[in-house]
């Protein structure tokens, strides 16, 4: 392991054990709670250990809000993920430095992975402190090329690939509207330069020592950070306590296999300790990571098979959203179902039991 460009520091209480968080936990689902059903409001900070504190933002669509953490020590805040890019993501920091943050310096802005609810105001808040960006290699270059891909038609290449998964005309239509590009509209403008942080780095902030493990499938090379000592996961997305976080298959790589990349990064995270404390991207805080990636491990090894019978008769991506999913699905989430189910199909041909047939342009799939 080495020491990642990042703020060093040495403060004693950082070392010091989690206190109680809540007089009654919750158990759900094999998972327990800690805080019961607290959860931090608007402009609000909550401990969860000495030097460690969670805020939360509101967000809109099914997931509801975005959880984000705050590291102290001598040398300043490490801020761990943003919110969107808005006026509700800049009210809530407004809340927050001018709040229970107040009078401290911003020593470094940290963003798990490259979607625009975690990294939307790490730009902004990098130039407002003077403050750098860090980041996985991959993740920067991901929402670098995307804020960089702007230009006034939609690509050919999108619109075939809306149609290979079986869209119809008014799908593509409706989609169309809104335009291309919108990714920079909701992520501030990022710094030119910025801090790659890497498995098996150690951040050493506050006296704890964070150590980097990374995942894939959800984001090409997700941050999570441990810190051993104390039994702390920052987890961001790549375990969520409640739902199982967006696999999608995407027009810049069609032929990879997210949903493999997912399934050996479930595998790989049961090699830490059963008994951390998980400090997700949504949800609350939770203990029994284990049983959650077994959760999660079944949930799409059963998909996949309820996608597999599906395909005795030859589907579209679009024909196995009942397979999938237990809400319709309209044009406010048709992108991520389209993208999740073709991660689905796009495994059970890596694995040989499915193959896929084109015909004007529309994938069939079908079992093998």
């Amino acid at each position: 392991m080495t020491d990642a460009a990042s703020v060093a520091t040495r403060n004693p209480m950082a070392t010091a054990p989690l206190a109680p968080l809540a007089d009654t936990p919750l158990e759900r689902d094999g998972l327990t709670y800690p805080f019961g059903d607290r959860s931090p409001q608007p402009g609000e900070l909550i401990e969860i250990a000495p030097g460690l504190h969670w805020w939360r933002l509101p967000m809109w669509g099914p997931l509801k809000h975005v959880n984000g953490y705050v590291l102290d020590g001598p040398e300043g805040l490490t801020l761990i993920d943003t919110g969107f890019n808005n006026d509700t993501g800049v009210a809530a920091w407004g809340a927050l430095l001018g709040g229970p943050l107040a009078g401290k310096r911003v020593a470094q802005v940290l963003c798990t992975h490259y979607h625009p609810d975690h990294v939307g105001l790490a730009g902004w808040l990098c130039r407002q402190h003077d403050a750098p960006l860090l980041m996985t290699r991959t993740e920067w270059l991901q929402v670098r090329m995307l804020c960089a891909d702007s230009r006034d038609e939609i690509p050919e290449e999108m619109i075939a690939f809306w149609r290979g998964a079986g869209w119809d005309d008014a799908q593509i239509a409706c989609a169309s509207e809104r335009g291309w590009g919108n990714f920079e509209r909701i992520v501030a403008r990022l710094p030119l330069g910025f801090r790659r942080i890497a498995e098996g780095d150690v951040l050493r902030i506050g006296g704890a020592a964070w150590e980097v493990v990374t995942g894939n499938g959800h984001s090409p090379e997700h941050a999570c950070l441990l810190d051993a000592k104390r039994g702390i996961l920052i987890a961001g997305d790549q375990v969520l306590p409640r739902i199982s976080s967006n696999i999608s298959l995407g027009v810049s790589e069609p032929e990879g296999d997210p949903l493999g990349d997912w399934l050996a990064s479930i595998a790989k995270l049961k090699s830490l300790p059963a008994d951390l404390l998980v400090l997700p991207g949504h949800g609350e805080p939770f203990t029994g990571l284990h049983t959650r990636l077994d959760q999660l491990d079944a949930e799409h090894r059963q998909r996949l098979d309820a996608v597999a019978a599906h395909l005795a008769t030859p589907r579209r991506a679009v024909d196995c959203f009942t397979q999938l999913f237990r809400r319709p699905i309209g044009p406010d989430v048709i992108g991520m179902a389209t993208g999740e189910a073709l991660a689905h199909l796009r495994h059970l041909e890596v694995e040989g039991r499915a193959a896929r047939d084109v015909r004007d342009g529309v994938w069939w799939f079908r079992a093998t």
